[in-house]
């Protein structure tokens, strides 16, 4: 009774995820930033490189994020405007790692003039395989998992490549973009001593998270991932897999399930109902809800947040 019952909610969870997507994707839009003339015009693929970009260029950069607040970026693409834009700007920033796939086909429709600097920000990062069970590099891995930015170890290395470029693109302003960097660089030093000191002392290491975002976090701070869907927040999991997590979380005493706020939470509360246990965010930080842009919420206000929800879980 208790499989049919799991089943049955899995069918109607996985049916409103779709309808999610659908609708995301219908609401998707390009990019409203415009180039501004004396600047170092940025474009980039989503929001952890768009802060990075802000941070680094700080009053000589015009940084323009190609997709808007609320939308999770797995399936968005981008338009003609908003290739358009990327062709006048200086500097495009994109994660990589297969995460924005769209990317071999907008960087081939380039005019040939383009002077654009294209920078993929994951490089020089040990990449994970998709399968969470393997730890390989990327040219042995037939999915990567691209989500790097999640570790603050990660968002370091990825600040000094954005910095790299932001030297290469506009030298003349080489002290101010240094000088915003070394700011940013301690800034995500002591975030990754502080994610470091707090989990280094949990009595529990299991996560379970509804999207597979979580692998570097868990590999640089000593956690172990279990997720419901896969490296994509639509990839939808098979029945045995439910079962199979469902299983994990009560043998192993978890008391909360992760969820994110970008895609639907229906899975996670299926299987924490089934196994009596409560649900948490814990933010992948692949986009802000327009709630977060209001408020004034960026990557470290959200990074802390996820660390605290990761302490009270991991009691």
């Amino acid at each position: 009774m208790f499989y049919k019952r799991l089943l049955g909610k899995f069918v109607l969870s996985a049916a409103m995820l779709a309808f999610l997507i659908v609708m995301l994707a219908g609401c998707a839009s390009s990019s409203k930033g415009k180039l501004v003339e004396g600047k170092t015009n940025v474009v980039t693929s989503f929001y952890p490189l768009y802060f990075l970009a802000q941070q680094i260029g700080g009053e000589n950069a015009n940084v323009i994020n190609m997709i808007p607040a609320g939308v999770e970026p797995h399936d968005w693409s981008p338009k003609s405007r908003d290739l358009d834009t990327a062709a006048k700007a200086q500097l495009f920033l994109y994660n990589g790692a297969g995460l924005e796939g769209w990317v071999p086909d907008f960087l081939e429709g380039l005019p040939s003039d383009s002077k654009l600097i294209t920078v993929e920000a994951s490089e020089g990062i040990k990449k994970l395989s998709g399968n969470p069970e393997e730890d390989a590099d990327a040219a042995d891995a037939k999915h990567v998992d691209p989500h790097t930015w999640v570790s603050p170890k990660s968002m370091l290395i990825m600040a000094d490549t954005v910095l790299k470029n932001f030297l290469k693109a506009d030298p003349a302003h080489q002290d101010a973009y240094t000088a915003n960097y070394d700011k940013l660089e301690q800034r995500l030093k002591d975030l990754d001593q502080e994610y470091t000191d707090a989990l280094t002392k949990t009595a529990r290491k299991d996560i379970v998270t509804s999207h597979q975002a979580f692998g570097y976090l868990a590999r640089d701070y000593g956690l172990k991932q279990v997720a419901i869907m896969g490296l994509s927040p639509d990839a939808e999991p098979k029945a045995q897999d439910l079962l199979r997590i469902t299983k994990f979380v009560k043998d192993n005493g978890i008391q909360y399930i992760f969820f994110e706020e970008l895609v639907s939470d229906e899975l996670a509360k299926t299987l924490a109902n089934e196994a009596d246990v409560s649900t948490m965010v814990l933010n992948p930080l692949e986009g802000l809800t327009p709630e977060q842009e209001k408020k004034g919420e960026d990557y470290f206000s959200l990074m802390k947040a996820n660390l605290q929800n990761l302490v009270q879980a991991l009691q």
